[in-house]
C-alpha cells in the first residue's frame, strides 16, 4: 500500500468570478438603489428543518417498532434504551434545526453600513458610518473579517470558507471606496471593469 500527499482537493478560486452578472463581485449583490449593495452570508445547510423533522419521525418509527418487537419477546430494557437514544438524537437535531437559518447580512447604502447577525433566535444589528469603517482580518490570514469604526467592532465571515475570507474583505473594501467616492457613475464604471 502506498500513500500520496496531494494538495488541497479544492481548486484555487479564480481572481474574479462574476456573480449574477455583477462583474467580479463574488459575494455582493446590487440593491434596489443605485448606490446600495448587500452581502448575504448564509450557513451551508444541506437539510431544511422540515426535512430534518421528517427524518426524525422516520427514525423514531423504525426504532420504536424494533424496540416494541423486543418488548413483546420479553426484553423491556430495549424499549427504555431506544427511548433514551431517541431523546438524545432529538435534542441534537433540535439544536441543528435552531441554527439552520444562521446568517450575516451586510448592507451598504449611501454612507451607512449595517451588519445584521442572525444566530439562532437572536439578531444583533450594528450600524457604522461607511466613511469610518476599517476592514481588517481579526487575527491573521483566513481569520474572521473585522469591521470597526466609531469605537465599535463586529466580526463577520463565519459562514464563508477561511480561504475566501480575504476575498470577502477585499470586496468590502472596494465597495467602501466606491461609496466614499460617491455617485452612480462610479458604481456603473466598477461594474463594467
Amino acid at each position: 500500500m502506498t500513500a500520496t500527499l496531494a494538495p488541497s482537493p479544492w481548486p484555487a478560486p479564480p481572481a474574479a468570478r462574476p456573480n449574477g452578472g455583477e462583474g467580479g463581485w463574488r459575494f455582493g449583490r446590487r440593491g434596489s438603489a443605485a448606490d446600495s449593495w448587500s452581502w448575504d452570508l448564509r450557513r451551508n445547510c444541506s437539510i431544511s428543518p422540515r426535512q430534518l423533522l421528517s427524518a426524525y419521525g422516520l427514525l423514531c418509527a423504525i426504532a420504536l417498532t424494533i424496540a416494541l418487537g423486543f418488548w413483546s419477546q420479553g426484553v423491556p430494557s430495549v424499549l427504555l434504551f431506544a427511548g433514551i437514544e431517541l431523546l438524545a438524537v432529538g435534542a441534537a437535531m433540535l439544536v441543528m434545526a435552531r441554527h439552520a437559518g444562521d446568517r450575516e447580512l451586510i448592507t451598504l447604502a449611501g454612507r451607512e453600513m449595517a451588519v445584521e447577525q442572525y444566530v439562532g433566535p437572536r439578531v444583533e444589528c450594528t450600524r457604522l458610518r461607511a466613511d469610518w469603517v476599517r476592514v481588517e482580518p481579526a487575527a491573521g490570514a483566513g481569520s474572521l473579517v473585522e469591521l470597526s469604526g466609531e469605537g465599535r467592532c463586529v466580526r463577520i465571515g463565519r459562514h464563508v470558507r477561511p480561504e475566501l475570507r480575504d476575498e470577502l474583505a477585499e470586496e468590502l473594501r472596494r465597495a467602501l471606496r466606491l461609496s466614499q467616492a460617491g455617485g452612480e457613475r462610479d458604481w456603473d464604471q466598477e461594474l463594467q471593469a
